[in-house]
């Protein structure tokens, strides 16, 4: 589960943080410096996330994944709070998804945001006291904090996922309003929801309202139907689907037979079913049966126009590769300080990872005779997510004087 164990942390975390925090100081957005009306920004992409570099009160640049689950900005990365000596903070505590409460958080207003040419002069944000996110590990990369509907809101924003480029318009020049397939989205709470139809086991095709959110890497979150727990597809595999901001998210992994979003349909695809207690039970949109990620929206070019409420897509290359699942049983997190090296957080058992006998705590030293510092950690989760009863040969330490090596072999298990 190396990229499982945190898909669904994007996906339910950032779709509900601010759901439970209280409106702070006055709202306002980005615009574009001197006369200035549209913009090319590239962008990195790692498991899934976008990340643009921001500047704070002139300092960074930082970084930031842009996320439609996220309603305002939040710094992620506490130490942050020191280096640019943040002033009027005011303590806030925030319902999470999982076993336990709350967690601390300091609202600061009066703050300068650039991104390119675009600006947001005395932006209200949010700093988390504790970085309970770990983006940075889970990214392979630094990762300073979250940014989604203020800069959304500001513009046209089109993302093209094949050149990692992101172009923002004040006006409506796009060549995708005319050839891309218009999908209307309803924001509610600072996030964009779309309707959706799931088909089912047995054939069942149900309605569906969607949360868009291009800050998971799970292509389908399925929360609940009918005020219950969303019903379980006949081959499912228990999961730990992630930490949330207060404790874990316990679940399922599984399929579901068919997704349809407008005129477009998809088949096989991996999905996630969460405990009702650990989310849907805490989620303040009542009519929201769960969420749409990456994988889904990395197959086209997107266009978000918030303030006409609407997504535009037109499909890619990419649009009909099979959607694929870690077989490794694994979770992975970087440490270091390049992030270039692979600790073990957790083993599922009865995976490909157990019965090889990996354990939590072990370090990957390489793959396929390739030392870890030379891949990504996108590359190695990617390998491990390739092909049903794959080898691959891996040199594991454990400890400071013990380790082995050996072949594993990939078990495709939904």
């Amino acid at each position: 589960m190396s990229s499982n164990f945190y898909k669904l942390f994007f996906n339910l975390l950032f779709a509900c943080i601010f759901a439970f925090i209280m409106p702070v100081f006055g709202q306002g957005e980005f615009v574009f410096s001197g006369k200035r009306k549209k913009e090319v920004l590239s962008f990195k992409k790692s498991r899934g996330l976008i990340i643009l570099p921001m500047y704070i009160n002139n300092k960074g640049p930082f970084n930031f994944v842009l996320d439609t689950g996220v309603g305002s900005v939040i710094i992620t990365n506490p130490s942050l709070k020191d280096s640019l000596n943040l002033q009027y903070l005011r303590k806030i505590e925030i319902n999470g998804l999982g076993e336990q409460e709350k967690i601390i958080a300091y609202s600061t207003p009066f703050l300068d945001l650039k991104i390119g040419n675009a600006m947001f002069k005395s932006a209200t944000v949010v700093v988390l006291a504790d970085d309970v996110f770990n983006l940075s590990g889970y990214a392979g990369l630094p990762i300073d904090g979250l940014i989604g509907h203020d800069f959304f809101n500001s513009f046209l924003v089109q993302v093209n996922y094949e050149s990692n480029v992101l172009k923002i318009s004040k006006k409506r020049t796009s060549k995708l309003l005319k050839k891309g397939t218009k999908i209307p989205i309803e924001i509610k709470e600072k996030k964009p929801y779309l309707n959706a139809t799931v088909k089912t086991d047995q054939g069942e095709k149900l309605p569906l309202n969607l949360l868009i959110d291009t800050g998971s890497g799970h292509p389908i979150v399925l929360e609940t139907y009918g005020n219950k727990s969303f019903p379980l597809p006949e081959k499912f595999v228990i999961a730990n689907l992630g930490v949330g901001l207060a404790g874990n998210i316990r679940g399922f992994n599984g399929r579901i037979k068919e997704l349809k979003l407008g005129k477009f349909s998809f088949d096989d695809i991996v999905a996630s079913f969460p405990y009702y207690e650990d989310v849907a039970s805490k989620v303040t949109n009542n009519s929201r049966n769960g969420s749409l990620g990456n994988p889904i929206f990395r197959r086209f070019n997107v266009l978000f126009d918030y303030e006409h409420k609407s997504i535009y897509l037109k499909r890619l290359a990419n649009y009909k590769m099979p959607f694929e699942y870690d077989m490794s049983g694994m979770e992975l997190v970087a440490v270091g300080d390049n992030y270039d090296r692979y600790l073990v957080t957790r083993v599922e058992r009865q995976s490909a990872a157990d019965e090889f006998g990996i354990i939590a705590g072990d370090e990957i030293l390489s793959v396929n005779f390739k030392p870890v510092n030379q891949l990504s950690l996108e590359e190695i989760i990617k390998m491990f997510s390739s092909k049903d009863d794959r080898t691959l040969f891996l040199e594991i330490s454990r400890g400071e004087n013990d380790g082995f090596a050996g072949v594993l072999t990939l078990k495709k298990r939904i």
